[in-house]
């Protein structure tokens, strides 16, 4: 007996490998991008902070798909900013996975499972661009 609904090619093709945000070579938010590259994060956004919030110059979102990487991306990015020579980070939220913070002093990470990350959206809370560009 032979199919006769065969699988749509697009269902089998590897997703696209979107290309990381623009950051200053031997940086750190260069080396954050990297190191979240390199584990295969999801999704990975930078948002320029500068001048609009004193708490750091860019925050990096990314998803992992499950806990077990979400904790893994983390724990291997603290240790290359470690490594990098560019200190210690803080981490919170690394027991649970689902959403770890990471303070790498000028660049906040946040590592999330995607259906926490969709829930919070932090993208559209931290987009300062409207429709027309302004603040």
């Amino acid at each position: 007996m032979t199919e006769s609904n065969p699988i749509p090619s697009a269902a089998v093709e590897a997703p696209a490998h979107a290309p990381l945000p623009e950051a200053v070579p031997g940086s750190l938010h260069a080396l954050i991008l990297q190191s979240l590259d390199d584990d295969q994060a999801q999704d990975i956004i930078s948002i320029p902070l500068a001048g609009k919030s004193s708490i750091a110059d860019h925050m990096v979102i990314a998803s992992g798909r499950s806990t077990r990487q979400v904790a893994a991306m983390a724990q291997k990015l603290t240790e290359r900013v470690k490594h990098g020579g560019f200190g210690h980070c803080r981490v919170e939220g690394l027991p649970a996975a689902d959403w770890v913070l990471i303070d790498a002093g000028d660049v906040v990470v946040h590592l999330f499972r995607p259906e926490v990350r969709a829930f919070y959206n932090l993208e559209r809370m931290w987009a300062f661009d409207g429709p027309s560009g302004a603040a």
